[in-house]
């Protein structure tokens, strides 16, 4: 049954627009605590990353659950894996996120963690809907909810992220330039990569409630690519506004993407002879990198692309390792969910047991020129289903072959449909998209 509110990662949109107002987020607190009521005592974690508006969510989501008689504990801006991971080791009835991710500071949205520190269960989900169609009732007054802080959250954190990587390997005089998007990630992120030995210089990270992911973090590197050539740092590392992202960039300045990322930490789990099962990322993961992971004898599935289809294909496969070029990467065999910090820290622990820098460990990987065009739609449709569509798709795959490929998906956010070529040579690849996208058109229309 289709959710009214719930996407594929929680509830996201602009202040002020429902579903995310004030009152609704009085409403979904109430419903959230009924929800967990029902499942017996415990209390609820609340953090949020660090954009103005969470204030307001936070306040609204603690009196729900209080009218509800849950009790919470509030942990201020930590980032989403953060959150996931204290959600699991406070043993909290759920773990709940204010943030709209990568998103400027005009949206936010809300995200879910159960007891496992994973996202909720579609039952769940339906539930706290259901409730939202209730009207709200308030337990006796001696049976409400009480919130208190939870000090040490970001020391605890702090110590989880450099426990998912052995003791003994010391980073001094490594040069790493930090950016933390002006988002959760400020006040935690530094104090790991310095504790590990590692001469760290910071850009992102004075948070004021208004600049979090303007033009920087992690999907506006420009900055850190800036300060790495400026400071002539061994790399620099960008995180999301909530800290679930990662990209990063080598000492030449080049950008080295998720599925770049994945791949160096493939070889890492390898060269420690652990066993890695297939990796998982999605439909727009690189073509190189199946074709690198493929050479390490590792192979590659593909799931829709959402960090939640992501971990149900790791989960059927029992695969460990999976994500999106995007920088959001799931190390299972470290944590519960996708993690900008602990993913980082992987590919730091690969440099020092290989003795290679980023740029020679990202060498073995050669990805293929991608181009993507978006064809907007008066309506929903699948194009596949097109016959005229399926003829300009088979004649593409014909003139990039084995060593290409040629993806059509509708937007499940917009009326786009999304048209993506990939291969060897970037010329023939965007011509051949910019084609493809033509020919999408002119079917539909007709």
């Amino acid at each position: 049954m289709a959710k009214k509110y719930f996407g594929t990662d929680g509830i996201r949109g602009k202040v002020g627009d429902l579903p995310i107002t004030a009152d609704f987020f009085l409403k979904l607190g109430w419903a959230v605590g009924r929800v967990f009521a029902n499942e017996g005592k415990g209390f609820v974690l609340l953090g949020k990353d660090t954009r103005i508006s969470g204030y307001m969510f936070e306040s609204a989501l603690e009196a729900g659950l209080s009218a509800a008689g849950v009790d919470t504990r509030l942990l201020g801006p930590m980032p989403t894996p953060a959150i996931a991971y204290l959600t699991r080791t406070l043993r909290a009835k759920a773990g709940i996120v204010i943030s709209a991710s990568h998103n400027p500071y005009y949206d936010n949205g809300i995200k879910f963690f159960s007891v496992e520190g994973t996202k909720l269960p579609d039952e769940l989900e339906h539930k706290i809907e259901d409730y939202l169609d209730a009207p709200i009732t308030t337990v006796d007054s001696a049976n409400l909810g009480k919130a208190k802080r939870v000090d040490d959250a970001p020391g605890r954190y702090i110590e989880f992220c450099k426990a998912s990587i052995p003791t003994g390997f010391d980073f001094k005089g490594l040069k790493i330039v930090l950016d933390c998007a002006h988002g959760a990630t400020y006040h935690v992120a530094p104090p790991v990569f310095s504790e590990i030995g590692a001469k760290v210089i910071t850009i992102g990270c004075e948070p004021n409630g208004l600049n979090i992911n303007d033009n920087i973090g992690s999907t506006k590197p420009n900055n850190l690519i800036a300060a790495v050539l400026e400071h002539q740092a061994d790399l620099g590392i960008a995180f999301d506004g909530d800290g679930d992202r990662v990209v990063m960039v080598d000492h030449k300045g080049e950008i080295v993407d998720g599925d770049e990322l994945i791949y160096i930490i493939a070889q890492s789990r390898l060269a420690n002879h652990q066993t890695l099962g297939p990796v998982v990322g999605t439909l727009m993961s690189n073509l190189g990198m199946e074709q690198a992971l493929n050479r390490l004898g590792v192979s590659l599935l593909r799931a829709q692309v959402g960090d939640r289809y992501v971990m149900e294909m790791l989960t059927q496969y029992r695969g460990i390792l999976g994500g999106e070029n995007s920088g959001h990467i799931i190390c299972l065999d470290r944590t519960t969910t996708g993690d900008g910090i602990v993913a980082a820290l992987q590919v730091l622990a690969q440099m020092h047991q290989s003795g290679k820098s980023l740029h020679e460990l990202k060498s073995g990987m050669q990805k293929y020129p991608q181009i993507l065009v978006n064809v907007k739609v008066a309506k929903k449709v699948n194009p596949v289903e097109i016959p005229a569509i399926q003829q300009a798709v088979a004649a593409a795959e014909q003139v990039l072959g084995k060593d290409g490929r040629v993806l059509l998906r509708a937007s499940g956010t917009e009326p786009l449909i999304r048209v993506m070529a990939e291969g060897v040579d970037e010329k023939t690849v965007s011509a051949l998209a910019n084609q493809l996208a033509e020919d999408v058109k002119n079917a539909i229309i007709a």
